[in-house]
């Protein structure tokens, strides 16, 4: 599979999210960890998840602890996978999101994370979402402070706009390595983060690249030219959307989600599509 940069590492062109294995309508762990293991077969070497991604009261870190299972009984090395998970972002456990941005928080979840994960450092630690009640500068200082301390290796953001961008990479004295927003056929604001992070290198990660869980499938109905484009192609529509976000820059990186080993294995053959110039433009002509 193609492969592309992050920070230090070298991962995947597409990676994995985890999110739709842990919340409503999530499958049972075996076929999550099938799920999993298919990707990793696939050559995927980026998994994202955060501590928030759980369905039930009682059980942050779900997604964080099931990663880490399917990864101590790949049968095979993993090794070279890059974990990134998240803080800042809670679930009371009633179906809501709150946030929580505060500097003591985000210490304590990503110490915790790592435990999760069964790592002494985490690959990738991102702020989930801006706090409105926590100066921006004072969130990104703890991640600042978790990568001075060891205990992260690096440091992203997620849900962030170009000023805040720029605010997180002083903070962090030129460190910002990834940037993970919203964007995909039907989602297309964040372009000028993406092409912001273009400019300064930094990872862009494009999350519900194919439209968010419930509209992932009916990406080629409700776009008739990434259907269009992906019949002449003779593979899924979720390919093509992929391809096209991959040809965007050099620094995307989306990461579609998936509960079933079928979806992640189509969606990792979008790296090796070569789409021409008329079917790019076609495909960022879409309304």
């Amino acid at each position: 599979m193609q492969q592309r940069n992050l920070g230090t590492h070298s991962v995947s062109a597409i990676g994995l999210g985890g999110m739709p294995m842990s919340i409503e309508g999530r499958p049972d762990a075996a076929r999550s960890i099938a799920t999993i293991h298919a990707a990793l077969d696939a050559g995927v070497t980026l998994i994202d998840t955060a501590d928030a991604y759980h369905r039930d009261a009682g059980e942050v870190g779900h997604n964080e602890e099931l990663i880490a299972r399917a990864l101590r009984s790949y049968p095979r090395s993993a090794d070279e996978v890059l974990v990134a998970t998240k803080g800042g972002h809670v679930r009371p456990g009633d179906g809501t999101w709150t946030l929580n941005g505060r500097p003591d928080h985000l210490k304590e979840a990503a110490r915790t994370s790592a435990g999760r994960l069964g790592v002494e450092a985490i690959g990738l630690y991102q702020f989930h979402r801006p706090d409105p009640d926590v100066p921006y500068a004072d969130s990104i200082g703890a991640l600042r402070e978790l990568l001075d301390e060891g205990v992260i290796m690096m440091a992203g953001i997620s849900n962030a706009t170009i000023a805040q961008i720029d605010e997180a990479n002083e903070v962090l004295g030129g460190r910002l390595v990834s940037v993970q927003n919203q964007f995909s056929p039907a989602f297309r604001s964040s372009l000028v983060e993406l092409d912001h992070c273009a400019a300064l290198g930094v990872a862009f990660l494009p999350w519900s690249p194919l439209g968010g869980i419930s509209r992932a499938a009916a990406v080629g109905e409700r776009h008739t030219a990434v259907q269009s484009v992906a019949d002449a192609h003779g593979v899924s529509p979720q390919q093509i959307a992929l391809a096209w976000e991959l040809s965007l820059a050099p620094v995307v990186i989306p990461i579609p989600g998936a509960s079933r080993p079928t979806s992640i294995t189509d969606s990792v053959q979008a790296s090796e599509l070569v789409l021409d110039a008329d079917e790019l433009a076609a495909l960022s002509s879409i309304d």
